[in-house]
């Protein structure tokens, strides 16, 4: 179902007009392989969808609204940090080819978008004013850093499958609207696109539970553990009180001794362990505490086992809706119809956006940073929001601000990354006045808690030194993305 480059062009040659004069105001993308920028041109809000996905590759303006992700993904965040606000100079169509070309002036200067609109293998790759890229949807790292040039053409074969822009005459709904062929391209893949978006939804969502389901299986492993093993203790308020009653048999040495069990009808004798190392106050005590610990964990675990318990209930149910096809997507307008997880638990993504408050920027990347703004938040965010393989930084040897770069797994951070990271850490520290100093960055799961001191002290392990100086562009391109 792919369009050809005839067709293209006569899609292109209807944008250019449509989009004259008008500047990016925001950009989503509903799945991996789309992205729509809605753009505003005098007088009128237009969305212009770009699909990627293999045999349905194309370009054109769309009415209906699509359901996003909770977060976006990384090169979606990477437009909305340097082409959010873009004026759009022109849209080319490469004659003969595949290829759309959307020449922009962002804050930055000049860059562009290169649409591959190909049946196999389409692409979206940002370029800079210099022509080299820069990010491409597919991530594919050879063609980073490069000068842009097309790939070499392919012959194209026209097949049954082939679907042709709708004319407008054969077309009813499309013939008297303003943009006739986006209006048909949008009308013949509506459903279609509708339904992938709905099965990308379940994928994720399946997904996600099937990883909350183990998560939380394990936890209640563990707190059916500890409460085994407290449940050792039960009987050591007995042992408590029957030393108690006999402490003047008792002798300090003793590796155990026979006593009347009262509390026994029958009443036999018990022999109670003793530690020789302890006299007979302190063996008491010590079976009396070991009762309190039993106490304690029984008023603590058991409460939130039966929480966990009624969590593996909700997200066996939810998973057993996927599987029999009954699973509903939340709302367009992000409203749940019911808990937006199991026992109300928020997605992590949705956290991140209601914890804090942290100040919130975008590096030169398109990567999320967080900054603390005090001690307690300083903790909140490194232990608490922070994953394992998230970078860590603060300013070396001096009060200051803990610094947090969101990184998928498995990726390193660019080194333009660590450099506007590191550039907030110093900003907000003491080094201020002074303008430069080194800031010390490593994994979040190289930092732990300093025991027994105040919220957001910490020791750090492996970590690496960069020095830094406060540099007034960047920290004004840095605030100009700022998230908050």
């Amino acid at each position: 179902m792919a369009l050809t480059a005839t067709e293209i062009g006569s899609v292109v040659h209807e944008l250019a007009a449509a989009l004259a004069d008008g500047w990016i105001q925001k950009i989503s993308q509903p799945l991996p392989d789309q992205l729509i920028f809605e753009i505003r041109v005098p007088g009128h809000t237009r969305r212009l969808l770009c699909s990627l996905r293999d045999e349905t590759a194309r370009l054109h303006l769309v009415d209906q609204q699509l359901p996003n992700p909770p977060s976006p993904p990384s090169f979606c965040q990477l437009l909305r940090a340097r082409i959010q606000g873009a004026r759009i100079d022109a849209i080319r169509h490469m004659p003969g080819d595949r290829i759309v070309r959307l020449d922009l002036t962002s804050r930055d200067g000049p860059v562009s978008l290169i649409a591959e609109l190909f049946s196999r293998n389409a692409d979206l790759l940002f370029l800079d004013a210099e022509g080299r890229a820069i990010a491409t949807v597919r991530r594919n790292k050879d063609r980073l850093g490069l000068l842009y040039q097309p790939p070499p053409a392919a012959p194209v074969r026209a097949s049954s499958h082939d679907v042709r822009v709708p004319e407008p005459e054969t077309h009813q709904p499309a013939a008297h609207h303003p943009f006739p062929l986006s209006a048909g391209l949008e009308a013949c893949y509506r459903e279609r696109e509708a339904e992938l978006s709905h099965q990308a939804q379940v994928r994720a969502r399946e997904s996600g539970l099937r990883k909350l389901l183990k998560k939380l299986l394990r936890r209640a492993a563990a707190l059916r553990h500890d409460l085994e093993q407290a449940a050792r203790y039960e009987l050591y308020a007995r042992y408590g009180e029957l030393l108690k009653a006999n402490l003047g048999l008792l002798k300090k040495g003793q590796s155990s001794v026979a006593v009347v069990d009262y509390y026994d009808e029958q009443l036999p004798e018990l022999t109670i362990p003793l530690d020789p190392t302890k006299g007979p106050q302190a063996n008491m005590d010590a079976y009396f505490a070991k009762y309190r610990k039993f106490v304690s964990a029984q008023k603590e675990i058991s409460p939130r086992l039966a929480r966990v318990e009624t969590e593996i209930q909700q997200t066996q149910e939810e998973l057993d809706k996927i599987q029999q096809g009954t699973w509903q997507a939340p709302p367009a307008d992000g409203r749940r119809r019911g808990p937006a997880t199991p026992a109300g638990r928020r997605t992590r993504e949705a956290k991140e956006q209601s914890r804090g408050p942290f100040r919130r920027f975008v590096s030169s990347d398109g990567h999320l940073i967080l900054v603390g703004r005090n001690a307690r938040e300083n903790d909140d965010l490194t232990f608490g929001l922070a994953k394992s393989e998230d970078l860590w930084l603060h300013a070396r040897g001096t009060p200051g601000s803990h610094v947090v770069v969101r990184l998928d797994k498995g990726t390193d951070p660019p080194p333009e990354t660590i450099r506007d990271a590191a550039t907030l850490a110093l900003l907000y520290s003491d080094l201020k006045k002074s303008g430069k100093g080194d800031v010390i960055y490593t994994r979040r799961k190289w930092v732990k808690k300093a025991k027994g001191q105040a919220p957001g002290a910490v020791t750090v392990t492996q970590e690496k030194s960069l020095y830094v100086t406060l540099d007034k562009p960047r920290l004004e391109a840095l605030k100009s993305r700022s998230a908050q």
